[in-house]
C-alpha cells in the first residue's frame, strides 16, 4: 500500500483512482453504471480510475455514488495533541477585517 506521506502528487492521485476502481469492482458495478449514478460521464470515471484525474466535484460525486462518503469525514480535521495546542488554535481563529470608512 502506498504511503501518502512519501508519495508524489501524481502517485497519490493514481492510487486514489486505483482504490476507487477496486471499490467499484467489489460492488460489481460497471464504469457506465457508476457514471450514471454519479452524474458524470463515463470518460470521467475512466480518467479517475486510470489516470487519477478529475475535478474535485467529479471525484466527490463518484465517491458518494460508491457509498464511500463517510470516508471523507476525517479528512483534514484539526488534530489537537495537547491542551496548549487547543488553546492556541482557539486564539488564532481568523477574524473579519473592519470595514473601511467611507469618505
Amino acid at each position: 500500500m502506498l504511503d501518502f506521506a512519501f508519495a508524489t502528487h501524481d502517485e497519490i492521485c493514481k492510487e486514489i483512482g486505483a482504490r476507487l476502481k477496486t471499490q467499484r469492482l467489489a460492488q460489481s458495478t460497471t464504469q457506465a453504471d457508476l457514471a450514471a449514478r454519479a452524474g458524470v460521464s463515463e470518460k470521467t470515471v475512466k480518467n479517475i480510475e486510470n489516470k487519477g484525474q478529475a475535478s474535485l466535484d467529479s471525484a466527490v460525486r463518484v465517491i458518494v455514488a460508491l457509498g464511500l462518503a463517510d470516508h471523507l469525514q476525517p479528512l483534514f480535521t484539526h488534530q489537537v495533541k495537547s491542551i496548549a495546542q487547543m488553546e492556541e488554535a482557539e486564539q488564532t481563529q481568523r477574524m473579519r477585517a473592519p470595514r473601511r470608512s467611507q469618505k
